[in-house]
């Protein structure tokens, strides 16, 4: 890092001093981060962007300076000046990269001062979330949070390294565009010049970057702002920054291997060592083993299937699940792994029921082989060996096991895997591989698009050259050409190869059940678009919030986000949202609900 340009408040960073330097006059400025008084020496600690350097002030070296001294507080901010100087044995501070050296000031001058803040700038100590955003300025000087953003910004500068090395075009997207349905309500902003019609804030560039590829710019990238008007979460947010990718003329192989390759350099920025190439396995086996398509593979304990131990069970509970089409599945908690009491089996019993299942059997294995538990007089000593056999389990094991209809089983012991599972150590990386291209919503009866609707399908039976003629089988049997790339059990990635024919397209849209008229409509640019030659083209997303986080071992993405948004989608700091001036809503023909009507401006 350079130093900065002198000058007659600043010529050095605080926090870059060291005993190199020793014996040189320097002028250094920031924050006053502590302050002590010794009975004549006065002691503060120089707060600056690269980090702390003690200040020393001696009465009777410099007694005006000492005397100004005595008036400082934390948060003031000052620029002062004097001799670096070793510190005297005894009295180095071997946790501070600074701590050998101090400043003996020879003159300091106030720059400003700062009231006293509202929570305490000098160490870490939790404070209420609301009250750190409604000062999120105060809450970034804080160490951990300046340490997340340096995180933030290597990482950023990785990508724009890196894709730069490999060929790829920083572009830009518009942020008014029209609205499309891509699975999230978009935000919506009113045309002043239109009155009536509306922008709507993209929820991705999807649809632009590929009519990048169709203008033959073959490799585009963009860290880009998106937007999604939905519920939050500790890993959602109103807006948020992805890095976005897209790439012509090639398949999953070329992007998958491009992104192992980018991934280990973002990950070094954070210090995290990557081995490639990272492991790969199919939604089919992810749901299987660990009940989700984001599965964290850290804690072990994975799902195995039941129904051959079962099959010929007379307990009318895994009978009768076996019987209507359903799966028996479970797994084990290793002995080692913690006591699992009576009341805690009680609760993820409740836990399980609270997730749809009818009910959870849960089994502790003993030292001769058998069961300890309410359902063990149901079965037999085969049976019981059986299913040890199936989930590699031994005495002091306990088992969880749900016997339901395949959905429902994953998805309970998806969650109660991850409840009973110990602290996690490391990271785990992995990619998830040929999903489906729909999934049945039964609420509205119709098919949705398990990725986006612009995804390239594949038929059964027929492999990567699927053409619109092959796709006129159960929609339900169609897979995809799609792949997310998963770190510690939170997607941070996801993409696929993309429709680049337009007969393709429609049929995509015929089986979401969009007519031909709406799908005009809405994406009749793209359907041009795709008739004038699109090359085969594919790309992926990567949630720059969430990697950072991750990375930053913060459990919530609003910790490497300057200005976050709470969960109901406020912001304490400035106030948003808030009501307009009524002017500017009769300007944009539009009126508050339950107001009167706006007329437009002439």
């Amino acid at each position: 890092m350079k130093p900065p340009r002198p000058n007659r408040l600043r010529d050095t960073w605080a926090g870059t001093t060291r005993p190199d330097r020793v014996g040189e006059r320097l002028r250094v400025a920031g924050w006053v981060h502590r302050r002590r008084d010794h009975g004549g020496l006065i002691f503060i600690d120089l707060r600056d962007r690269t980090g702390l350097l003690q200040l020393v002030f001696r009465p009777e070296e410099a007694p005006e300076a000492h005397a100004a001294a005595e008036a400082l507080r934390p948060e003031h901010v000052i620029s002062a000046g004097g001799e670096l100087v070793r510190r005297a044995e005894g009295t180095i501070n071997p946790n501070l990269p600074t701590g050998e050296v101090e400043l003996n000031v020879a003159a300091v001058e106030q720059l400003a001062d700062a009231e006293t803040p509202p929570f305490a700038v000098d160490d870490d100590a939790a404070v209420d979330e609301v009250l750190r955003l409604r000062y999120r300025y105060l809450d970034l000087r804080r160490e951990h949070m300046r340490e997340a953003f340096e995180l933030r910004h290597r990482v950023v500068q990785a990508i724009h390294r890196q894709l730069d090395e490999r060929g790829f075009l920083e572009l830009e997207t518009p942020m008014l565009t029209r609205s499309t349905p891509e699975g999230a309500r978009d935000f919506l902003v009113p045309s002043r010049m239109q009155p009536g019609d509306w922008y709507a804030l993209p929820q991705s560039p999807q649809l632009f970057k590929q009519l990048f590829m169709i203008a033959g710019f073959e490799r585009y990238y963009q860290v880009v702002r998106c937007f999604r008007d939905e519920d939050l979460r500790a890993d959602r947010q109103p807006e948020f920054t992805q890095l976005d990718m897209e790439l012509s003329f090639v398949d999953e192989e070329d992007v998958i291997e491009l992104c192992d390759e980018l991934l280990r350099e973002l990950l070094a920025a954070g210090g995290v060592e990557l081995e490639l190439p990272l492991d790969r396995i199919t939604y089919d086996e992810a749901m299987l083993r660990y009940g989700t398509d984001r599965p964290d593979r850290r804690p072990g304990m994975e799902i195995a299937d039941l129904g051959a131990a079962f099959a010929s069970s007379e307990f009318r509970v895994f009978a009768g699940a076996l019987g209507g089409g359903g799966v028996v599945r479970g797994f084990r908690v290793p002995a080692g792994t913690g006591e699992l009491p009576r009341r805690r089996l009680d609760e993820l019993t409740e836990q399980a029921r609270g997730l749809g299942a009818k009910g959870l059997v849960w089994a502790v294995v003993e030292e001769d082989g058998g069961w300890r538990s309410p359902v063990a007089k149901f079965l037999s000593e085969d049976e019981m060996s059986a299913a040890a056999r199936a989930l590699e389990a031994g005495p002091g094991d306990t088992l969880l096991i749900v016997a339901d209809a395949a959905p429902v089983a994953a998805r309970v012991l998806g969650e109660l895997r991850l409840a009973v599972a110990p602290p996690p150590i490391g990271h785990d990386l992995l990619w998830v591989v040929d999903f489906p291209m729909f999934e049945w919503n039964d609420d509205e009866r119709r098919w949705d698009a398990l990725h986006h609707p612009f995804t390239a399908p594949v038929a059964p039976g027929v492999g990567l050259d699927t053409t619109a003629a092959d796709l006129d089988s159960d929609p339900g049997a169609w897979r995809s050409r799609a792949y997310d790339v998963v770190m510690d059990g939170l997607e941070i990635g996801g993409g696929s190869i993309r429709i680049n024919r337009p007969e393709v397209q429609r049929k995509v849209f015929d089986a979401l059940g969009l007519p031909a008229e709406e799908a005009e409509a809405r994406f009749g640019f793209l359907l041009d678009a795709l008739r004038y030659g699109a090359p085969p083209h594919g790309g992926i997303a990567f949630g720059l919030d969430r990697l950072c986080a991750l990375l930053a071992g913060r459990d919530s993405i609003r910790e490497v986000i300057a200005f976050p948004k709470t969960a109901s989608g406020a912001d304490p700091l400035t106030g948003a949202p808030a009501p307009v001036d009524a002017r500017q809503l009769r300007e944009l023909g539009v009126r508050a609900a339950g107001g009167a009507p706006a007329t437009p401006s002439p």
